[in-house]
């Protein structure tokens, strides 16, 4: 044999061997997701154990704006283009459904007994005809962000109990210059951020009120509770001035500017707080209501196989599923975004429970409400618009309510009329 034939024989017996070696049915399946950049980072670290443990799999993942993350979802799907598997939040739900743009998930990989067993509750709201449409890799809470430093200079030392000791820690720490205007607040605000949440599921609770009747179909809230919870609210910024609602753009950026003393928020903002440079933060539980009462919102956002997923890419998506919504998954999650485990046998550790970090929102869960929404975000505006009237129209609390509570009405009963 020829040393050409020598090396042509051995190159095509060393192509043979990488054909055989290579997956026989390799395919590529497309992950989408909004730009949060601790959920990408998550989100890399579990497609590349993935791949590792699927080699005939490659997951591609497309991170989008917050704000046309929606709009792009709903238009590449029924295109045949876009993601196999889809990042959505909770509320959304509904919307993806009617719209066809995912599909159940296969009883026989995610059994409906085996999740109402593992998860926590709230993802029962998942649930559609006696079928799972998605599941979280996490779920979440809310607690209050304070500035240790903006603390120790007001002398403060320990974060606030209650409502009366929020309002007069926040006074403490708020500065104003010589036109009156905010130059840190004491307590961030912003109905278009957490707010609504904290206002829907905590405030109102802890002013005696409910926010909807149990099947979540009727609103509750237009009650003298509803009225003194969001009078309460308003008074932050128009009677005790220990916030602005436009400062600095966004409550967030206020805080991790250092400019304010206290911010409700998600667990998810811990992964972002951790890489802010020269912020000495800590976390404490939501301040109880008037009569000592605790209560919290949970939320999350779950993962979905859409309507675009077929054949090979179907299996692909659902072994990467179930992937996404393991134990291994979800601790993952958690030390990478600060989001916690969608399971209580996961998050409710002694461990999580005594971190100063996470054991706030874990305990936040223990008494916390989810909101089934018919429509998120037109629900989080009627109480934007709710606010701006009191601030810009002058119209009293009891007006403002009465009027969210009649639009948000319309919204329940245009979704549970179809």
């Amino acid at each position: 044999m020829t040393a050409f034939k020598s090396f042509a024989f051995a190159a095509a017996t060393s192509l043979a061997a990488l054909v055989a070696a290579s997956p026989a049915s390799a395919v590529e399946i497309e992950y989408w997701q909004y730009i949060f950049d601790a959920r990408i980072k998550a989100m890399d670290v579990l497609i590349e154990n993935f791949q590792k443990a699927n080699p005939d799999i490659t997951v591609k993942q497309s991170t989008f704006p917050y704000a046309d993350y929606r709009t792009k979802v709903a238009a590449a799907i029924p295109a045949g283009e876009g993601p196999d598997v889809v990042q959505l939040f909770y509320g959304w739900l509904n919307d993806y459904v009617e719209a066809d743009l995912i599909q159940p998930l296969p009883a026989a990989n995610f059994p409906a007994d085996k999740i109402e067993a593992e998860f926590f509750p709230m993802v029962r709201a998942m649930k559609i005809d006696g079928n799972y449409m998605a599941l979280p890799t996490a779920v979440r809470s809310l607690a209050l962000f304070y500035n240790k430093r903006m603390f120790a200079e007001a002398g403060i030392e320990a974060p606030p109990a209650n409502l009366d000791e929020l309002v007069d820690m926040a006074a403490k720490m708020t500065t104003k210059d010589g036109a009156g205007n905010i130059t840190a607040e004491g307590l961030t605000s912003g109905m278009t951020a957490q707010d609504h949440h904290w206002w829907r599921e905590v405030l109102l609770r802890q002013f005696g009120g409910t926010p909807y009747s149990e099947d979540s179909k009727t609103v509750t809230y237009n009650t003298e509770a509803g009225v003194k919870a969001l009078q309460f609210y308003a008074d932050l910024e128009a009677k005790h001035g220990v916030t602005k609602s436009t400062f600095m753009d966004e409550p967030q950026a206020a805080f991790k500017a250092g400019r304010a003393g206290m911010h409700i928020d998600g667990s998810f903002r811990i992964g972002a707080l951790k890489d802010t440079r020269g912020l000495d933060w800590g976390v404490a539980e939501l301040p109880a209501g008037p009569d000592g009462t605790k209560s919290n919102y949970a939320s999350y956002w779950v993962n979905a196989i859409t309507s675009k997923a077929e054949g090979e890419k179907y299996e692909a998506s659902v072994k990467f599923m179930e992937y996404i919504t393991s134990d291994e998954a979800m601790q993952i999650w958690l030390d990478t975004v600060g989001e916690l485990p969608a399971k209580p046998s996961a998050a409710m550790t002694e461990a999580n429970l005594a971190d100063p970090v996470f054991g706030p929102f874990v305990a936040g869960l223990g008494y916390a409400q989810t909101t089934v929404f018919a429509d998120e975000s037109g629900q989080r505006q009627v109480l934007v618009d709710a606010v701006s009237r009191m601030f810009l129209e002058g119209q009293s609390a009891a007006d403002a309510l009465a009027a969210a509570a009649t639009a948000e009405q319309a919204i329940l009963d245009g979704y549970y009329k179809k």
